[in-house]
């Protein structure tokens, strides 16, 4: 079980393996935080945002979760604007998602 609430039905190729391998991280936690984040949004992401959030994923899940509580600075090229909205999604400061 994934935790996923969203059915891949209806997802491009690309769309189908990011959602999936938001999903399947390796540490639990961060399958929840860019899971979650993906059901939400994939959908709407435009090609710029898909590349970004690939990039994103393909960091390590520690260096992500560190950049996201704030123990680390988030480097700057990853310091995006899709890794400040799935900050916001889960700290709060942007729209919530139920």
């Amino acid at each position: 079980m994934t935790g996923t609430r969203r059915s891949s039905a209806g997802l491009d190729e690309r769309r189908r393996r990011i959602l999936y391998r938001s999903w399947h991280r390796g540490f639990r936690e961060m399958d929840m935080i860019v899971g979650q984040f993906a059901d939400a949004e994939i959908g709407d992401m435009t090609e710029a945002e898909l590349d970004a959030f690939e990039h994103l994923i393909d960091a390590p899940d520690h260096d992500i979760y560190a950049w996201i509580a704030d123990k680390t600075p988030t480097p700057s090229n990853y310091d995006t604007p899709i890794f400040r909205r799935l900050k916001a999604f889960h700290s709060h400061l942007g729209p919530i998602h139920v």
